[in-house]
């Protein structure tokens, strides 16, 4: 037997359709995912953090739900909405269905509606708050979403941070990275600014020799140089990055003292900490296939994204290059500092999911610190 539920968007549009995972009422903001595949890593991804999350993809949950492709330590989104939900999964690797799992981390999902027009209007009008509502009328779900505060005024990376440091010793799995002839074992000591890892940034860099330990978004740049880092990575994150003071603080400490590179969150925060501003996009860069140019040599990449903010280049300082953009809407994807070993990206290196064209960012990244340390 079905529960019946509905989505509703504060714009007062509602979609009926019928609950899944665990049979309870969510509040966030609507997002929408291009991805094809992946929905366990996104579901995990602390970037979706007070956000409830839609593939566009219209089949959900035919490979089942492992204890491999798991990105933090629980289901982050606040709500998931699909057309459909597969309940009879067919993998080797699967352990349970994705309605089991959802129902286990208490997270409440939607089936059944029509994903393709939520997103049309998603892309018309924008992002905007909603509420899955289960045993609640719409009328009901809207005063709620009226009631909440909106995401842009929500200190998200202080709900998903780790309240301390650990390590991390476990490299990328063989199945899905054989090692090369290249790869060299680096000495390196790299410190990770945890504003919403995900653990492949974790891995792609064990896999690559490097001690690695993550940081409290919180700690101070006198914490993190106590450690005597080789280099420090400010990880991606959920939310508005004009509310993180604390971490713009770090990273203005941290700048011409240790190399730096900045995934997504920390790309804007290096921003900032720059001198520049950041805005908010109207529907975001969410999925696996947002092409990005280099500028350096005018290649394309394909990428994994998921972010809802951008670095605006016209407040940036003269010292500091955009070296990426996005080619959908010339957003910045990339910067570099001109004379300081400072570089970052706007996009997903360690996919997960998505392309794994982009991993040789932690190579550019290792060979810019090893440069850094025998100089």
């Amino acid at each position: 037997m079905t529960t019946p539920a509905h989505l509703v968007l504060e714009d007062g549009s509602t979609y009926r359709g019928e609950a899944f995972g665990a049979r309870a009422s969510s509040y966030g903001e609507v997002v929408f995912s291009t991805s094809m595949t992946g929905y366990q890593e996104m579901l995990t991804d602390p970037s979706f953090a007070g956000q409830i999350v839609m593939p566009t993809y219209p089949l959900i949950g035919n490979y089942g739900i492992n204890a491999r492709d798991v990105e933090s330590r629980r289901v982050q989104v606040s709500g998931f909405v699909v057309r459909r939900h597969e309940t009879r999964p067919s993998h080797s690797l699967s352990d349970m269905t994705l309605d089991e799992y959802l129902a286990s981390q208490g997270v409440a999902a939607i089936a059944g509606v029509d994903t393709r027009a939520i997103t049309r209007r998603l892309r018309s009008r924008g992002v905007m708050m909603g509420a899955i509502a289960v045993d609640e009328s719409p009328e009901g779900a809207l005063r709620r979403i009226a009631e909440m505060p909106p995401y842009v005024d929500l200190d998200l990376v202080a709900q998903v941070s780790t309240a301390s440091p650990y390590g991390w010793d476990q490299p990328l799995a063989s199945a899905l990275r054989q090692p090369t002839s290249s790869d060299t074992p680096r000495p390196l000591r790299i410190l990770v600014s945890d504003y919403g890892l995900k653990y492949n940034i974790l891995r792609m860099l064990r896999s690559r020799g490097c001690e690695v330990v993550a940081m409290p978004a919180a700690a101070s740049a006198q914490e993190v140089l106590a450690r005597q880092p080789d280099g420090v990575l400010l990880s991606p994150g959920p939310g508005n990055p004009e509310l993180l003071d604390y971490a713009v603080e770090t990273a203005t400490g941290l700048l011409g003292r240790v190399p730096i590179l900045g995934i997504c969150l920390g790309n804007q925060v290096l921003g900032r900490a720059f001198g520049g501003s950041t805005f908010k996009l109207k529907f975001g860069h969410r999925g696996a296939n947002h092409p990005v140019r280099d500028l350096s040599n005018g290649r394309v990449y394909i990428t994994s994204q998921n972010h809802g903010f951008a670095v605006d280049a016209e407040t940036l300082p003269a010292e500091i290059e955009v070296s990426h953009v996005n080619l959908n809407d010339g957003t910045v994807e990339g910067l570099r500092h001109r004379s300081l070993p400072v570089m970052s990206i706007q996009y997903h290196s360690e996919a997960s999911p998505g392309p794994l064209d982009n991993e040789q960012v932690f190579d550019h990244f290792l060979e810019m610190v090893d440069e850094h340390k025998s100089s």
